[in-house]
């Protein structure tokens, strides 16, 4: 079979407001239609079902995670591409190819094993007590602070940050997806280059003070923060002081943003299920499921890109060298191949972590051990706060203007009787 184009989407309805705040009937429309398609003139192509993912993840001859351009709306209100300068610091953790990505991954997993994050639970449990407490004296409202603010502490924590600078950290959480968010101007691409600038001034000076702080021959101790590791490594030649920087950087958006989203979500799902929170309320074993059903359901990445490397084919389309596709995380969690009654949230599956919503083979969140128990930290004190958790009447969740991110900006709740 010859292979063709892919199907033109309108750039306007992938970027519009509605498809924002609900992608899922746009994604099941491909899924079903065109599971790999095009978004009008922008090169981008979106990859919607679980198979062709997987076999795109297992092309990496064709198919670099190198990040080097994002999908924006235009002066005229139609996507294209915002092409992003090459740097050093930019190809990191997640956007690095091997042996890149080997490295970098090496310096960063001892400080989230299962170990490491198990014994940051109790201040973890401290830090969201606390938070909840004073947010139920209030009388409820916005949750959002307490989901943002959580998990920045937790990130400044691993990287041996100071604790008082955790409003800094917050902002710089959200400036990855605010970049990848798409439904922005360049204009505001290029304030979030300068906050991003910003950040590297910041952060590069804490990697200098560890840097100076390092003993020759000293041997580098498990439970150092990342940043004494990271100028440890740049030392010994393994990498760079840019890309150290810019592994600092990008555990903000992956360990800050995503968490603080999946968090959002978690609350939101709670809010007015009733049934739902006796249940989580009568067996908080089911906790850790109901998170996972979330993070299927509602992925706080919808999506990462790929760069094709050369001419090739993915699904009977032809793709050009330099096309990016757009792996859709959150519509292969809900393939109908895959998963039985796919739309429903249930806490009696058989293979509960069976799912894209950290990522998917080699590039698998690296962080997902600590999101969890952030997450489901959060939901217990949310549950323990009060009964009969619901939206505040007269307000509505309001998501963040993104393709990429599903984070919501406010979402106020109240308890019933």
């Amino acid at each position: 079979e010859p292979m063709r184009r892919a199907t033109a989407l309108l750039g306007r309805e992938f970027l519009s407001r509605e498809t924002i705040d609900d992608p899922f009937p746009l994604y099941a429309d491909l899924r079903a239609n065109q599971p790999v398609a095009r978004i009008g003139p922008s090169g981008v192509h979106p990859v919607a079902t679980w198979a062709l993912i997987e076999e795109v993840l297992d092309r990496e001859e064709d198919f670099s995670a190198n990040l080097t351009g994002v999908l924006i709306r235009g002066d005229d209100g139609e996507a294209t591409t915002f092409p992003l300068p090459p740097s050093g610091g930019s190809h990191v953790i997640a956007t690095a190819d091997e042996p890149d990505h080997r490295v970098h991954r090496s310096l960063v997993q001892p400080r989230m094993s299962p170990r490491r994050v198990e014994a940051m639970e109790a201040l973890l449990r401290d830090w969201t007590g606390e938070a909840v407490a004073t947010w139920s004296r209030a009388g409820g409202g916005d949750v959002i602070p307490i989901a943002e603010t959580v998990p920045a502490r937790a990130v400044a924590h691993l990287l041996g940050l100071p604790a008082g600078d955790v409003s800094h950290f917050r902002t710089w959480a959200m400036m990855g997806g605010d970049i990848l968010a798409g439904a922005v101007g360049q204009e505001t691409l290029m304030r979030l280059g300068r906050e991003t600038a910003q950040a590297v001034v910041y952060l590069g000076g804490h990697l200098d003070r560890f840097a100076a702080s390092l003993e020759v021959g000293e041997a580098p101790g498990g439970d150092d923060p990342l940043l004494s590791s990271l100028a440890r490594a740049v030392e010994q030649g393994k990498i760079d002081r840019e890309q150290a920087v810019g592994i600092a950087i990008v555990m903000f958006g992956a360990g800050g943003e995503s968490t603080a989203a999946l968090i959002g979500s978690c609350a939101r799902r709670l809010a007015g299920e009733r049934s739902l929170q006796q249940s989580l309320r009568s067996d908080p074993a089911l906790v850790p499921r109901f998170v996972e059903e979330v993070v299927r359901l509602e992925p706080p990445f919808k999506f990462h890109y790929r760069l094709v490397r050369r001419a090739c084919e993915l699904g009977g389309v032809a793709l050009e060298a330099g096309d990016r596709l757009m792996l859709l995380w959150a519509s292969a969690n809900r393939d109908a191949e895959v998963f039985e009654e796919p739309d429903a949230l249930k806490l009696d599956r058989r293979f509960p972590k069976h799912h894209m919503g950290f990522g998917r083979g080699s590039h698998f969140c690296v962080g997902a051990t600590l999101a969890r128990l952030e997450a489901r930290l959060v939901v217990e004190a949310l549950l323990g706060a009060g009964p009969d958790l619901r939206i505040r009447s007269g307000s509505r969740p309001v998501y963040a203007s993104s393709i990429f991110v599903r984070r919501l900006e406010r979402l106020e709740l109240d308890f019933g009787s």
